[in-house]
């Protein structure tokens, strides 16, 4: 199974992604941590608002990667993230047309690798800065737009593209890991 978390900055993701990790049942899945950081660290590149079309190519390029790890994987953030913050990159005129291109066509593609994809509501999760990722509350806002227009426009839960189930977190992590761990089980045909 793929499966990945989904959403904008300070969601609640990467403790999501923990606390699964830390769990019995997920004990065969390779724990994918989110890629923006490992790229400003291992890259030297300006992220968030700040990426330009170099950023934006390490990012894509880490998500392809991670779209094809072997066996069971959870990942942090996925294809669909990179191709929102490139989109939005592309409008603020920050991203080249045809890094845009590529980010959709990526999308396109590696979307359909995925088994679940989980998106952490942002109105249960105050913004927090962790000195790397953008607290900028309008940059946030434009996010949630963009990722609620992918979400309405399609791709997931749908038998013709073979698209993967998209589901909604909301609460505290107790809540939204009762939703992980139920939903995996209907989804997961391995005995584990």
């Amino acid at each position: 199974m793929l499966i990945s978390f989904t959403g904008a900055q300070s969601t609640g993701k990467s403790t999501l992604l923990n606390e699964c990790c830390n769990r019995n049942y997920f004990r065969k899945f390779h724990c994918v941590p989110e890629v923006t950081r490992k790229v400003s660290r291992e890259r030297n590149v300006d992220i968030n608002e700040a990426g330009d079309d170099i950023t934006q190519l390490f990012i894509l390029n880490e998500h392809l990667h991670n779209h094809y790890v072997k066996g069971d994987a959870l990942l942090d953030r996925c294809i669909l993230d990179g191709w929102v913050y490139t989109n939005y990159l592309y409008r603020e005129g920050k991203v080249s047309s045809w890094v845009k291109d590529y980010a959709e066509a990526l999308y396109t593609m590696l979307v359909k690798r995925l088994d679940i994809i989980f998106y952490t509501e942002p109105q249960d999760v105050p913004i927090e800065d962790d000195g790397q990722r953008s607290i900028d509350r309008k940059f946030r806002s434009d996010i949630i737009r963009d990722f609620e227009y992918e979400i309405d426009r399609g791709h997931f839960d749908c038998p013709v593209t073979s698209g993967p189930a998209l589901i909604r977190l909301e609460g505290n992590v107790n809540t939204r890991m009762k939703t992980i761990l139920d939903t995996v089980k209907k989804y997961d045909n391995s005995d584990r």
